[in-house]
C-alpha cells in the first residue's frame, strides 16, 4: 500500500529546508528515489540533503557523468547516483548500487532504470515544476514501508 503525500515548495530555499529536515531522520539502508524531468529539482534536493550531513563543506557535483558519487557524512556513507545514461540493468549492479542499498543512504535520480532492483522499502519523491512559477516545485512523496510514516511526520 502506498501512502502519498503532496508538498508544494515555493522556492529553492524551501526545497533546501525540506532536504535538511529529511536528512535529519535518515539512517543507513534508506533509499530515496528522485523522479522528475530534467530541471525539476532532483539534484538541488540531493545536494542540499548531502551538504546538511557533511562534517566539512565540500563540493557536491551532479553525478550525471560519474554515475555515482559517494560522500562520508555524520550518518555514514551517502551514495548519490544518476542513472539517466544507463542502458542496461546489469550496469546498476556493476556500480555496486545494490550492495549500497543495504549499508548506505542512497539517493537515486532516474530510478526507473532500476527496474526489478528497486528496493521495496524505498521512499519516492516525484518532482514536478509549476508551469506558472519557475521556482515552485510540486512534490509527491510515496512509500509502502511503514518506517516512513513516523519519520515523515515533521515534514508536512
Amino acid at each position: 500500500m502506498q501512502n502519498p503525500a503532496a508538498i508544494t515548495l515555493k522556492s529553492p530555499e524551501e526545497t533546501t529546508d525540506l532536504a535538511k529536515k529529511l536528512g535529519a531522520v535518515l539512517q543507513p539502508g534508506d533509499v530515496l528515489l528522485l523522479e522528475g524531468a530534467i530541471g525539476s529539482g532532483k539534484t538541488h534536493f540531493a545536494r542540499s540533503l548531502i551538504r546538511s550531513l557533511m562534517r566539512k563543506p565540500e563540493d557536491v557535483p551532479s553525478p550525471t557523468f560519474t554515475l555515482v558519487q559517494v560522500y562520508e557524512t555524520v550518518i555514514g556513507e551517502i551514495w548519490h547516483s544518476d542513472l539517466y545514461r544507463l542502458s542496461d540493468i546489469s550496469e546498476v549492479e556493476e556500480l555496486g548500487l545494490t550492495d549500497a542499498f543495504e549499508t548506505a543512504v542512497c539517493l537515486v535520480e532516474w530510478p526507473e532504470k532500476l527496474g526489478p532492483l528497486t528496493p521495496p522499502s524505498a521512499l519516492t519523491f516525484g518532482f514536478r515544476t509549476d508551469l506558472g512559477d519557475e521556482d515552485t516545485r510540486n512534490l509527491q512523496i510515496r512509500w509502502s514501508d511503514p518506517k516512513w510514516q513516523d519519520r515523515l511526520e515533521g515534514l508536512r
